[in-house]
């Protein structure tokens, strides 16, 4: 079997640095049920979502970019999606890119200062994240979605 760099663990904190938000030519793809929680973050449609935030990308979705390369949910050096933001980003630095080699690793950590600093995670845990994310790939509506509209207020739930 093949031994993988980080199969004593990983250490990673995030900073807060936004320096995962702002690489020029990134791309942050987005199912249907991310849309959905973009949405009901911004009190929005999905619809209008898309227009404004989405651009085509092979039969789904990615999110579009400022002129700087920059994502377009940062703003002042803050995401105005956090807590509604994709798997794709809740998962950084843990991609299977950034997991193919120690090599690649060192270099995602010059631009992440929280590589290396914070809290463990174990090699379990990021087999999870990779097998998440591979599922999340795989199947761009992913999750079944209820989005339920009762007395104006919206609610989604997710199983």
């Amino acid at each position: 079997t093949c031994r993988k760099f980080y199969r004593y663990g990983l250490r990673f904190a995030c900073t807060l640095c936004w320096n995962c938000c702002q690489q020029p030519g990134g791309s942050v793809k987005v199912s249907e049920k991310e849309i959905l929680k973009i949405a009901l973050s911004l009190k929005m449609d999905t619809v209008g979502v898309r227009q404004r935030y989405c651009i085509p990308d092979s039969g789904s979705w990615k999110l579009k970019e400022q002129e700087d390369g920059a994502c377009i949910f940062l703003k002042n050096q803050q995401c105005v999606i956090y807590g509604s933001r994709p798997l794709q980003c809740c998962t950084f630095p843990f991609w299977p890119e950034n997991l193919k080699s120690f090599y690649r690793w060192k270099q995602v950590k010059d631009i992440c200062p929280g590589i290396g600093r914070g809290k463990y995670h174990a090699p379990q845990e990021i087999d999870r994240l990779l097998k998440r994310q591979n599922s999340h790939d795989n199947n761009p509506w992913n999750w079944s979605v209820r989005y339920f509209v009762f007395s104006g207020l919206k609610s989604w739930y997710l199983r």
